[in-house]
């Protein structure tokens, strides 16, 4: 019996044994695939680590060079600023010393009462010899005479050029009649009387005067026997010459003439002369009066500048201008030709305003004026139209605001 329990325990045994072992290494492979598995976990997790610490190691990178950039930049934002400053300072201590030199050099109160009263003074100096001048003026020859209309033309003959001047000397027991054709010369036609002047054969009655010098433009007067005019090749000289001996006894430069032409529609001509009551004037446009016409009060002996007037009246436009008692009174036109109009006019004497005046027409006549003259004795215009020498009757009226002044 028990020869047979002996191998029968030890098979059991076998078999339990067996069966142990088989469930030992069943645990076994589980736990090693459990660690296998932890480890494949905490390797990926170290490389996502290595991975993370590396981003963030390019990351502290950048930012350090940033960093390293701005502090650069702050560095040399820094040394403009100090310079900046340094600078600053030293405005600020040269302000100072300025302030103070300045506070040493101004005036004190009474001072500055004296230096008013000295300017006031002067103002009135000046302003009362603005009034000897005007005053002067009138009292060489009283004349309180206005332009009212010019009533009718006359067209004495045609000669010359289309751009010319005529006109008598207006000085008195003169009947002798002027003719300079053209822009550019240096002869002079002279007629005993305007009767001689309108006979068809001109040149057998006319005495030839060679001037010493060529003259240009068309803005030219005879006065007492003595011509004045525009000297060529020169901006602004005025000469006058005596026509008995035919040489110059004087000359001029007008100053601020000789830049513009006094009239565009005559572009040739940069100085006008005039002749009226009162004397010898000249007319000229000035640029730094945007261009509007200026009128100067010349001796005429000397040709000294007694006193010059700017005006308000425009150069554009202008054909020509003449004065009457010290009133200039402006000619206007187209490029083309047209009907002649007076629509600004300069009172020296400050009696008739411009804009107080209506426009003064010629008689219809649709042309052109290279030149225009008035005679203060004949109460005419000798105007020169196209190449013909033409008159206009004037009428005149009595200012009596002039007058009573």
């Amino acid at each position: 019996m028990s020869g047979r329990l002996v191998p029968v325990l030890l098979l059991s045994f076998s078999l339990t044994l067996g069966s142990v072992q088989s469930q030992g290494s069943s645990q076994d492979a589980f736990i090693i695939q459990y660690l296998e598995r932890r480890l494949a976990q905490m390797e990926e997790r170290l490389n996502q680590c290595e991975q993370s610490t590396m981003s963030v190691t390019q990351k502290t990178y950048d930012l350090s060079s940033d960093i390293r950039g701005y502090l650069s930049s702050l560095s040399v934002l820094r040394s403009e600023v100090k310079s900046q400053v340094d600078s600053v300072s030293v405005r600020v201590d040269r302000m100072e010393r300025e302030l103070e030199y300045l506070e040493n050099k101004i005036p004190t109160q009474s001072d500055i009462e004296m230096e008013e009263a000295l300017l006031e003074q002067q103002i009135k100096a000046a302003e009362l010899d603005q009034l000897k001048k005007k005053a002067k003026i009138k009292v060489e020859n009283d004349c309180s005479t206005a332009l009212s209309q010019i009533k009718s033309l006359k067209i004495v003959k045609k000669a010359g050029d289309t751009y010319g001047s005529w006109f008598k000397d207006p000085s008195e027991r003169s009947a002798k009649v002027y003719l300079l054709s053209g822009i550019r010369n240096n002869t002079l036609l002279e007629y005993v009387s305007l009767q001689s002047f309108s006979e068809r054969t001109t040149s057998s009655s006319a005495k030839v005067v060679q001037l010493p010098f060529h003259w240009q433009g068309t803005g030219h007067v005879v006065y007492n026997g003595f011509l004045y005019y525009h000297k060529a090749d020169t901006p602004n000289q005025i000469l006058k010459v005596e026509l008995l001996n035919r040489t110059v006894v004087d000359s001029t430069l007008l100053p601020g003439a000789g830049r513009l032409p006094v009239y565009s529609l005559n572009p040739d001509t940069y100085l006008d002369l005039a002749v009226d009551e009162l004397g010898l004037w000249v007319i000229h446009a000035d640029p730094e009066y945007g261009g509007n016409l200026v009128i100067t009060k010349l001796d005429k002996v000397s040709l000294a500048v007694e006193y010059t007037w700017d005006t308000q009246c425009r150069s554009r436009d202008a054909e020509g201008a003449f004065v009457i008692c010290g009133t200039m009174y402006v000619v206007y036109n187209t490029r083309y030709g047209g009907r002649s109009t007076i629509q600004c006019l300069y009172d020296i004497h400050d009696t008739i305003h411009s804009d107080e005046s209506p426009v003064m027409f010629f008689p219809k006549r649709y042309t052109s004026h290279s030149s225009i003259h008035y005679h203060p004795g004949d109460k005419q215009l000798y105007a020169w139209d196209d190449g013909y020498q033409t008159i206009y009757k004037v009428e005149t009226r009595r200012n009596d605001q002039a007058a009573a002044e």
